[in-house]
């Protein structure tokens, strides 16, 4: 921010300059900055960081005591707490379609969950989205993918819901608002360690208005 006492000439200015500067006052002070122009937050891949960061902003609760305590040393070396550390961590793994890990260092350790089938139901303006799993092993949530028009594949861009497990039970996910269409789905699961499971086979969804 670069603070002005008499920019363009004249005592004050407001508003922007091709496309490229902004100007305004803030407590009393004249200030120029870049003009930024947010980007669209219903685009995919913001969708996509913003299911895995609640879910892991949620998960953090969860995790063992000990677990939490390996998070300190990267904390303590990029001066954040051990949460925010997670965090951070967290969503560059998922950046980079890696799951992300519970403790630090990863280490693949677990064993992944068997998945038994899935299934969408479509309803007005919603669809009901349904993971069934035979056995749990060290899984603790079940991503979900969603494209419209074609079959999906699980993708960083295409994550809509990040939902935890819970023993063997189904993981639903209740997909809503939504505008009338055909939706597909695909879904993976995440173990402690971070570790992806294949993809199930796809399922769709007809909602209607």
């Amino acid at each position: 921010m670069v603070k002005l006492r008499g920019p363009m000439f004249s005592l004050g200015a407001s508003g922007s300059l091709a496309d490229t500067l902004t100007f305004s006052v803030w407590k009393g002070r004249a200030y120029a900055r870049q003009l930024v122009i947010p980007s669209n937050p219903g685009a995919d891949k913001q969708l996509s960081v913003r299911a895995m960061m609640k879910w892991l902003s949620q998960n953090w609760s969860t995790l063992a005591g000990a677990d939490q305590l390996t998070w300190e040393d990267l904390a303590e070396a990029e001066v954040i707490s051990p949460f925010n550390a997670y965090i951070k961590n967290g969503l560059a793994r998922w950046r980079n379609f890696l799951g992300p890990s519970e403790f630090y260092p990863p280490a693949t350790i677990d064993t992944p969950p068997v998945v038994d089938t899935g299934s969408a139901v479509g309803g007005v303006r919603m669809a009901t989205v349904t993971m069934s799993m035979t056995t749990e092993n060290q899984g603790t949530a079940v991503l979900f993918f969603r494209k419209t028009g074609s079959a999906v594949t699980a993708a960083f861009d295409n994550l809509v819901a990040v939902i935890p497990m819970a023993a063997t039970a189904d993981v639903v996910f209740v997909d809503t608002p939504l505008v009338p269409a055909t939706y597909h789905y695909d879904f993976m699961t995440l173990t402690h360690d971070g570790q992806l499971t294949d993809e199930t086979q796809p399922v769709n969804a007809v909602v209607s208005a």
